[in-house]
């Protein structure tokens, strides 16, 4: 355990002037969003996602960021009814947003494994030239060959190879973005040719995971290239982030976790000829403020009680049993029938890799801990399955906690996962904005324009 009382070693020096770092991360699915609430909005909404945009660019945020996902979630062949409605593709909604906005930071979820890279790129660079520099992406390799079946090529990569594509992929999209250099595009109408040939250059790739060749066909941005961030937590996931990322949106929020975290990715870093501000770490939290910290953490048990009703409850066991389940009462004991054996993927896409295997030992275990503390299978999944981690408190002391974790380096800031739309945005920007600026770790005003900028990375 990490002495919270010393100075910890995270691989970089405590800094009194840090500033704190601050997205908001909209994942679209899942259960850390608590869309029966009746004030939340509607999801597939533009209206929707301008407020929450303008809201946020109000409040002085680094980036706003959408999650993605290429295909919905099913349930025994059904889409999953529990989860919000349709899934607009990311970068056509951050796109909508470049009229409303002008200095927030706009991240796209974009996958290395299915996507077509030359297509990708070219829509990833051309968010960047229109928003003029606030376009970042947010680097993910999908972990399931179901996701693949929506595309033609289809094909199932494990884990490791995926982040070996995912790295090549990245290195090809870089060279693409500087194939045009600034100076190589006619400032007006004069010269006479808006391109220098010279300067103009195929880019090519031929692997066994990567068939790829472009005449780039977009210049560079303000910022040069959209901010690149990854959110893997395994081996290949840090070596990514050490090679390439900007910003690593990561999973270790809690203090021990988040200083080992640190430590080993700046690490990495300096493996790679890296400084430790050549990135940043954002780990992501689902935030829940109240007037004292009582109330705070009263709503973070309502939220944590209803992250799964009593639908999405017997939806989460149907994905082990492989069985229809909706005949048991969600307030009653488990299931005493028996799984179907040979459903060990009967997810798509709703259970982490992990969970995928060895289900009847996870099915045994789950009885054996449900007779011994009485659990029904509501209790009991509230118990075991993936539901958001809240950080609880006052603006005042989530304020505290984070300018000290942010000065000791242990984080650079937060990517906030909002438990409904649009109410706990409000909170984010009317409460704890002010407790942050007031503590000196926040800005007052944006002074830079670019995305990159707004993070304090070095230049190109």
């Amino acid at each position: 355990m990490v002495d919270r009382h010393a100075t910890p070693d995270t691989g970089a020096p405590y800094d009194a002037d840090a500033q704190i770092h601050l997205g908001v991360f909209y994942p679209g699915v899942g259960p850390q969003t608590v869309w029966e609430d009746p004030n939340a909005a509607d999801h597939a909404s533009a209206d929707t996602f301008v407020k929450v945009a303008t809201t946020l660019e109000r409040g002085l945020f680094d980036a706003f960021f959408l999650g993605d996902g290429q295909r919905v979630r099913e349930n025994r062949g059904d889409i999953l009814s529990t989860d919000v409605a349709g899934r607009p593709d990311a970068i056509t909604q951050l796109s909508a947003l470049i009229a409303v906005t002008d200095r927030i930071g706009l991240v796209a979820t974009q996958n290395t494994t299915y996507s077509l890279p030359t297509d990708l790129i070219r829509r990833l660079a051309s968010l960047d030239i229109l928003s003029d520099g606030r376009a970042g992406w947010n680097i993910v390799t999908t972990d399931n060959a179901w996701t693949g079946e929506n595309f033609r090529h289809g094909g199932w990569l494990d884990h490791e190879r995926r982040y070996e594509r995912a790295t090549q992929v990245v290195d090809f999209a870089k060279e693409y973005w500087s194939a045009w250099g600034n100076a190589d595009v006619a400032e007006d109408g004069g010269a006479e040719s808006w391109l220098s040939a010279a300067q103009s250059r195929v880019v090519e790739r031929e692997t066994d995971l990567l068939q790829a060749r472009a005449l780039p066909t977009v210049p560079s941005s303000r910022q040069g290239r959209p901010v690149l961030f990854q959110a893997g937590d395994s081996t290949g996931g840090r070596e990514l982030a050490a090679r390439h990322a900007d910003v690593v949106f990561s999973a270790n929020a809690e203090f021990d976790a988040a200083v080992t975290y640190a430590r080993d990715l700046r690490t990495r870093l300096a493996a790679y000829g890296r400084a430790p501000d050549s990135l940043r770490i954002l780990p992501g939290v689902t935030l829940v403020l109240g007037d004292t910290d009582a109330e705070a953490e009263e709503k973070g048990r309502w939220l944590h009680a209803n992250t799964y009703n009593p639908q999405r409850s017997i939806a989460f066991l149907e994905h082990y049993w492989g069985k229809d389940l909706s005949a048991y009462d969600p307030d009653g004991p488990l299931p005493d029938i028996e799984p179907v054996e040979d459903e060990l993927d009967p997810s798509r896409g709703t259970l982490a890799v992990a969970s995928r295997t060895g289900k009847l030992e996870q099915i045994e275990q789950w009885r054996t801990l449900s007779r011994e503390k009485g659990l029904s299978i509501r209790e009991l999944v509230l118990e075991v399955a993936p539901s958001p981690k809240f950080h609880t408190g006052t603006a005042s002391s989530v304020a505290d906690r984070w300018a000290d974790l942010v000065r000791h380096r242990v984080v650079d800031g937060f990517n906030i996962n909002p438990y409904h739309v649009l109410d706990s945005v409000d909170d984010l920007v009317d409460k704890l904005v002010p407790a942050l600026q007031d503590r000196g770790v926040y800005r007052t005003e944006y002074t830079t324009t670019t995305l990159r900028e707004h993070l304090a990375l070095p230049p190109l």
